[in-house]
């Protein structure tokens, strides 16, 4: 089951409103965000097993109520996170803007499509989430780690 919510400018922070209809996100679900490099030039099996070991260690925690939200894509640090998270039979959800529809997009549960350019899907995919964990990454990555105020993680590579 593949839900779609698509907004159009305006961006989250001019009023767009997402009512609980038009998305899975639960309050009482854990949310956890990964971003990180979105190329292929990083070491994938040193993410590989940093992710997996993050998201098992949530998993043993409380297994019924984890979430994973990361950029759509399936490339880079986001396709290995919901890989991980398939094999752990969680719920995916994807923030990305409509560029994203010029590269493999991962199989999510829920995709959100805010905004034409990257980094318009920022606010939204920040207030989505509870936890952030930051493996590796370029600007985008960097800026949202810094403007995230929940608990957050960075994994080096």
């Amino acid at each position: 089951m593949n839900n779609v919510v698509e907004y159009n400018s305006p961006p989250l922070s001019k009023g767009m409103i997402v009512s609980a209809a038009e998305s899975k996100l639960s309050p009482d679900k854990m949310k956890i965000g990964i971003i990180g490099f979105s190329t292929s030039e990083f070491d994938k099996g040193k993410a590989e097993d940093l992710i997996t070991g993050c998201l098992t260690t949530l998993d043993a925690l409380d297994p019924e109520n984890c979430q994973l939200v990361s950029g759509l894509t399936d490339v880079g640090v986001p396709g290995i996170a919901y890989a991980v998270a398939k094999r752990l039979k969680w719920y995916t959800i994807g923030y990305a803007s409509k560029k994203a529809s010029e590269y493999k997009l991962y199989p999510v549960d829920e995709k959100h499509i805010i905004g034409d350019d990257w980094g318009d899907e920022s606010e939204g995919f920040l207030q989505s989430i509870d936890i952030l964990i930051k493996v590796g990454g370029g600007d985008q990555s960097k800026k949202e780690f810094e403007e995230f105020d929940g608990p957050k993680w960075e994994l080096p590579l």
